[in-house]
């Protein structure tokens, strides 16, 4: 895909949500030898992780994300248009589980819902989604959720996934371009290389092997190397492709937001990029790697500093499993809600305000 923009429509609020249950991988690993266990934690930066339980799915984690949004934002369930999902871990092949979501929020029925079925890149493929059904169709208000628990599909045995993963789940609500002041654009560069699709893959439960003798082929199965290779070839060069189609500096951007993928692959990524640190906010210690809500799991723990009189321009980076990569190039207002939940682990309960 070449780099496309959209008129900016307006990010109303992001709420992120993360299952009650903290791993501390430094004292909770038994699987590996303790030797073993520090080394990987300081090379993925993954000191602790949020993980669900076996009754909580990534639209459990949606749907806390997505109550708190709608009353933090005081917007009633029958004005939603639409309402996308984005996920890799979803409730059941059919139906659809932004059907299920869509029963739950109460959504009316003249309402569209529909599953994505993407994972690492799905952040910046959801803006983009999102942002071209607002685009003059009749849409007024979307809601866009996006959530994985990576956790569950994860051999605990294999040290490149058992300590690296974390499950979250994250709502953001977006508005008509009628709703914004400026007659700004959002940037968009969403590719693909199909010829990785079985370095991150879990073999089977699908179709193709529905049920598989060998349990190995129920987990995933990361080629950790060629997934790093992909990454340093085309992330960088996506990066700058993004800022010159905007006609934007590095030094316009506020933020440079990854997909917290592991810790020395992003400051390898910034190194490259010519990305400073500071502006490069990283979770990924704190949730481990979350998938695709990542993303939005770093705008609303990242740390992020708001001026109060004028929007923050965000690179948004997504990369990973497909293989894919995307970037979106967007504006977060002021008023924009920014807010995090903590599960309580009965039936999507929000327990704990985080912020």
């Amino acid at each position: 895909m070449p780099i496309t923009h959209t008129k900016a429509a307006r990010i109303a609020g992001i709420v992120s949500a993360v299952p009650p249950d903290r791993v501390d991988n430094l004292t909770a690993s038994v699987a590996f030898e303790k030797e073993e266990v520090e080394k990987v934690v300081r090379m993925a930066g993954v000191k602790s992780r949020h993980v669900a339980d076996d009754q909580t799915c990534s639209s459990d984690l949606c749907f806390a994300a997505a109550k708190r949004l709608l009353e933090k934002l005081n917007w009633p369930p029958d004005s939603i248009d639409g309402l996308v999902f984005v996920t890799q871990t979803p409730d059941y092949f059919l139906p659809s589980t932004s059907c299920l979501l869509h029963e739950r929020l109460g959504l009316r029925d003249t309402c569209a819902a529909f599953d994505v079925g993407l994972g690492c890149s799905g952040y910046a493929y959801g803006i983009w989604l999102a942002s071209m059904m607002l685009q003059g169709s009749g849409f007024k208000r979307v809601l866009l959720l996006h959530g994985e628990t990576p956790t569950r599909f994860a051999d605990k045995s294999d040290r490149a996934v058992g300590l690296l993963f974390g499950d979250a789940g994250s709502a953001t609500a977006l508005e008509a371009p009628e709703n914004v002041q400026t007659d700004g654009k959002w940037w968009f560069c969403l590719q693909t290389d199909g010829s990785g699709w079985k370095d991150l893959i879990i073999e089977g439960g699908g179709f193709r092997d529905r049920f598989p003798a060998d349990q190995k082929k129920q987990v995933v199965s990361m080629n950790g190397a060629n997934v790093f290779n992909f990454t340093i070839k085309r992330v960088p060069p996506m990066i700058t492709d993004t800022l010159i189609a905007a006609g934007l500096t590095t030094e316009q951007v506020d933020y440079f937001v990854f997909h917290q993928s592991n810790q020395f692959m992003i400051k390898y990524l910034l190194k490259k990029a010519r990305l400073p640190e500071t502006k490069v906010p990283l979770t990924i210690g704190e949730y481990g790697s979350a998938g695709g809500p990542s993303v939005p799991l770093t705008l609303t723990c990242g740390g992020l500093q708001r001026p109060g009189d004028r929007p923050l321009t965000l690179l948004l980076i997504a990369y990973g499993v497909g293989l894919s990569w995307g970037s979106a190039l967007v504006d977060l207002g002021p008023d924009a809600v920014l807010d995090h939940v903590l599960l309580d682990g009965f039936g999507g309960r929000i327990e704990k305000d985080l912020k």
